[in-house]
């Protein structure tokens, strides 16, 4: 029978202990935040609904980024025993430098729409961890700006080749002239994809008010008090703005690009060069056989090619037809420090991170970010430990396996029922 007794204070004292109350309100909702996905949900109380949209949509029925994500959810992970891993090295060697995490910061556009520290904070924040931080050309702080913001850090470059072509030609010269070591050619935008969300809450740069629109900003008024106090927001490697972004796309982005502007490229760069939005084997394959540093296995985060292949699901195959010697990138759809493991396991060099960089964005600007980047530091460290593994070298095949939702019907039965 349990012995009764009187509760001791001082013991009780002991067991319980008050935790000492946050006064900021900005650090305490992201120290509650405790993966990407707390994040977002914070992102998208705060954010204007058309802005969040633009960052958390993709397009058509957001099929390939829902088949991105349902890919790194399906892994399966096997852990070794009896395997400390009290300490683990999570640095990189990629494109001829350092990262201190297996991942970068990807490019991203209308960045300032989302929170008015834009690639500022995402720059800063990438300096402070030692990671790699990527400008897009359809960013809204220059090219000179992200190097004041990254001066000592690692600044790669997105490129979109034109219908102007000079204009391009200009950009990969002031990316170069500003210390930028990596330029990123992207192949998967010769036209804007139809992004849904976009044309139905009316998006253009800059913002069209509506009824709806000022409904929407009422409970938000510090997002307002943010865009209106600031510098006007534009295309900062760019001159021209209006329109919606598809049509901002359509004007930028040009259906011929071909191997050919890859060559002016190369001979304009004198860093290293990747090629962003590689999706087959095959391409892959020609890619690292004309000379290129790397690729990145992207179907643009889902915003273009609905119904394009889950980049996750191609990895193992292109790296087991490249070799080991090329440099395989990825991203779409990393929501998960475990995700980043699982794909350097199988194969990628490194990852890069979009929508989750983002949502700390909105969630709280530049401590948001270096929120976003902690989360998944301690998401990739715990998966190591628990997988008994010291360094991301010691990741293999072994570690993973892809269980499939998605099996494709047999090529010879479907050309069959063509003839």
């Amino acid at each position: 029978m349990v012995q009764r007794q009187l509760p001791n204070p001082a013991e009780l004292l002991e067991l319980m202990k008050f935790k000492k109350p946050e006064l900021d309100g900005r650090k305490r909702r992201l120290d509650a935040a405790l993966t990407i996905g707390d994040l977002r949900a914070i992102a998208k109380r705060r954010t204007p609904k058309a802005a969040f949209d633009y960052t958390d949509g993709s397009a058509e029925g957001e099929i390939s980024l829902a088949r991105a994500r349902q890919a790194f959810e399906d892994v399966e992970f096997h852990p070794g025993i009896l395997k400390p891993a009290p300490d683990v090295d999570t640095s990189v060697e990629i494109l001829g430098g350092p990262s201190a995490l297996p991942f970068g910061i990807a490019p991203t556009g209308f960045t300032r729409l989302m929170q008015t520290e834009g690639e500022v904070a995402g720059a800063g924040a990438a300096a402070a961890a030692g990671i790699p931080f990527t400008l897009s050309t359809l960013g809204t702080t220059s090219i000179e700006g992200v190097k004041a913001a990254n001066p000592e850090g690692r600044n790669w470059f997105q490129l979109y080749v034109m219908r102007d072509r000079e204009i391009s030609y200009e950009l990969t010269r002031r990316a170069a002239a500003a210390g930028f070591d990596t330029l990123h050619f992207t192949v998967d935008t010769p036209v804007a994809g139809a992004r849904l969300r976009d044309k139905r809450n009316g998006f253009s740069i800059p913002p069209q008010l509506t009824l709806g629109t000022i409904i929407n900003a009422i409970p938000r008024p510090w997002w307002w008090f943010d865009f209106l106090t600031t510098p006007k927001l534009e295309f900062a490697s760019l001159s021209t703005t209006g329109g919606t972004v598809g049509e901002l796309l359509d004007a930028a982005m040009d259906p011929t690009i071909s191997y050919d502007d890859l060559a002016v490229i190369r001979d304009l760069w004198p860093g290293k060069i990747v090629i962003k939005g590689v999706q087959t084997v095959e391409d892959a394959v020609r890619l690292r056989d004309v000379g290129v540093d790397g690729i990145v296995l992207s179907n643009h985060g889902g915003r273009q090619l609905d119904r394009a292949p889950v980049p996750f699901h191609l990895l193992p195959s292109v790296r087991t037809a490249v070799g080991d010697d090329f440099t395989v990138m990825i991203d779409t759809g990393i929501m998960n420090g475990a995700d980043i493991v699982a794909s350097v396991a199988l194969g990628a060099d490194f990852t890069l991170i979009g929508r989750a960089y983002l949502y700390g964005l909105m969630a709280g600007g530049r401590q948001g970010v270096d929120r976003a980047i902690a989360i998944l530091r301690t998401e990739i460290e715990r998966t190591m430990r628990l997988l008994g593994v010291s360094s991301l070298a010691e990741l293999e095949p072994r570690h993973v396996t892809q269980l499939q939702r998605l099996v494709p019907v047999a090529r010879d039965a479907a050309e069959a029922f063509a003839r």
